[in-house]
């Protein structure tokens, strides 16, 4: 079934400039819009001064228990990774650090806000850094937050024009085509959630409109303090610029208080809703976690240098993607991916091949064109496709799953459980069933050469093995097994426990077809 997906600032806002007319006015209207003079801001670092807190309480045995050592916990579960982050919220005593790329005012958005604005009431120290492409029409909210003593807010690349993103992408777009990807959450330097989620309701199971596979992993241990570190490098770069900078007098007190009463009255309102009806089991479950449940290994956090947003030369001292290829090079046996947006170009294409007549294995997972958000993103896939089967490499599209499906079909969904409406939007790979990548980095030239990203490299068998069997086990419920039949792409699933075939696109209309295959030649694939 085919669905309605409401417009969102996200990659589609970077490929979708609008028409001619349009960008032309903005541009007139803009006038000559500059950046604020950026004069170093104050600098500040993470609060490494936490073992007193009550996080630090409830970690320290397991981090004594395993030195140098990282514990994970894979968060699958939507309504899990919004608990998650609400009680470290709920739990931080003396920091908190947030680094989003899309965060909306929405239920689960404006909840979390609600409760930053309550931990620095009662003295967090709250440091949030927002790429600022998703930033258009929250300025009230975000002077207000910033205006709060204990809270500050930064924003990352962010556009000269307050009032037009659209005349930025036309007078500036080398730079501003360029934006922080990354997503983290840190409390007390205790714990760290990362991954693919963003903030919002279509990531935590908290709409019924379109709902976003995904995964993300809450560590405690080594790997938690190399995030902070991650963090301090992007909040004291020269590309993080302080919220007040843009304030031009405005009386931004007033826009606390503003906010303070709307967020109350918000607040009353998400607590009568259905979402917040249904999050009884993920508190449950995040209140009986214990020791037990969390993997511990070694883990690597990797991540792009801020200055990847000026062009900084792609070099494996400054950017992800060259240590994620080292370690794809070392792969003998067996290599996963799953990207949602999944654009390999030719060199890709010809390495997987490659492992492929090594005799490794490689399977890949990506959203098909029904469960595609940015469809012009699957016709750069398009153009790499036969080549991948062509050259033995395993190739599954995610459905959009279907109203029709049981309940307990629904059960048996692994790490995506909970996008009942939606598409995949996890970021993983497993390496020869022994580690596993999670992170924000798509195989695509936006994540590679533009964007920047962060993920972190977990040596973890038990967890590895666990995403590579259910795949296996699972896959043909959940996605369709791109194939070829006599030159011809062919797509087989499993549904009620029949295998279907299609001999063109699923679950799509003729003109979804045909304008996505016309974008496949005229599309750059730099801009994907």
């Amino acid at each position: 079934m085919m669905m309605t997906i409401k417009c969102r600032v996200n990659r589609t806002g970077l490929v979708r400039l609008g028409r001619a007319a349009l960008l032309m006015l903005a541009a007139v209207l803009s006038g000559c819009a500059s950046l604020p003079e950026r004069e170093p801001a104050p600098a500040s670092w993470a609060i490494r001064d936490t073992a007193n807190t009550a996080l630090a309480e409830v970690t320290a045995d397991d981090i004594a228990a395993h030195p140098g050592l990282s514990g994970a916990l894979l968060l699958g579960d939507p309504m899990d990774a919004f608990v998650v982050r609400l009680g470290m919220i709920e739990a931080a005593e003396k920091s908190l650090d947030l680094q989003y790329y899309i965060w909306h005012q929405d239920l689960t958005g404006d909840t979390l806000l609600n409760r930053l604005l309550h931990a620095a009431d009662r003295g967090v120290r709250v440091r949030l850094l927002l790429d600022d492409l998703d930033t258009a029409g929250k300025a009230d909210t975000l002077f207000g937050l910033d205006a709060h003593p204990n809270i500050e807010v930064r924003l990352f690349n962010p556009f000269a024009s307050r009032t037009s993103r659209v005349s930025g992408f036309l007078t500036d777009f080398g730079r501003v085509n360029r934006r922080m990807h990354n997503k983290t959450i840190t409390a007390d330097n205790r714990l760290t959630v990362l991954g693919g989620r963003n903030i919002g309701d279509e990531y935590f199971n908290a709409t019924e409109e379109v709902v976003f596979g995904d995964l993300d992993v809450l560590c405690q241990g080594a790997v938690v303090d190399e995030v902070s570190v991650q963090f301090d490098l992007y909040w004291n770069s020269p590309w993080a610029y302080p919220m007040d900078r843009f304030a031009n007098g405005r009386d931004t007190v007033a826009d606390l208080n503003r906010f303070r009463r709307a967020s109350e009255a918000q607040l009353e309102q998400a607590k009568k809703s259905r979402y917040a009806q249904g999050l009884a089991g993920a508190v449950q479950k995040l209140r009986s976690l214990e020791s037990d449940d969390f993997e511990w290994g070694q883990a690597k956090l990797i991540y792009d240098d801020p200055g990847k947003v000026g062009g900084l030369k792609l070099s494996s001292d400054t950017h992800l993607a060259p240590e994620l290829l080292k370690v794809m090079a070392q792969v003998e046996h067996d290599l996963l991916i799953i990207s949602p947006y999944f654009v390999p170009g030719e060199r890709l294409t010809q390495y997987l091949v490659n492992m492929v007549e090594r005799g490794i294995r490689v399977r890949i997972v990506t959203n098909s064109l029904a469960a595609n958000d940015v469809p012009v993103v699957h016709a750069g896939y398009m153009r790499y496709r036969e080549a991948l089967v062509a050259g033995g490499v395993e190739l599954f599209e995610y459905k959009a799953p279907l109203e029709t499906e049981t309940e307990q079909q629904k059960d048996k969904e692994p790490f995506w459980k909970g996008a009942s409406r939606g598409s995949l939007h996890a970021k993983s790979m497993v390496f020869e069933e022994e580690g596993l990548f999670v992170g924000s980095f798509n195989l695509d030239a936006r994540s590679a050469v533009l964007n920047t990203e962060i993920g972190v490299l977990i040596h973890n068998p038990e967890y590895a093995k666990k995403i590579s069997a259910d795949l296996d086990r699972l896959i043909l419920d959940k996605a369709y097994q791109v194939t070829l039949e006599e030159g011809d792409l062919v797509w087989v699933t499993r549904h009620d426990g029949e295998m279907v075939r299609f001999d063109r696109e699923p679950d799509t209309s003729w003109w979804t077809r045909f304008s996505t295959g016309f974008m496949r030649y005229i599309v750059p694939e730099g801009m994907l």
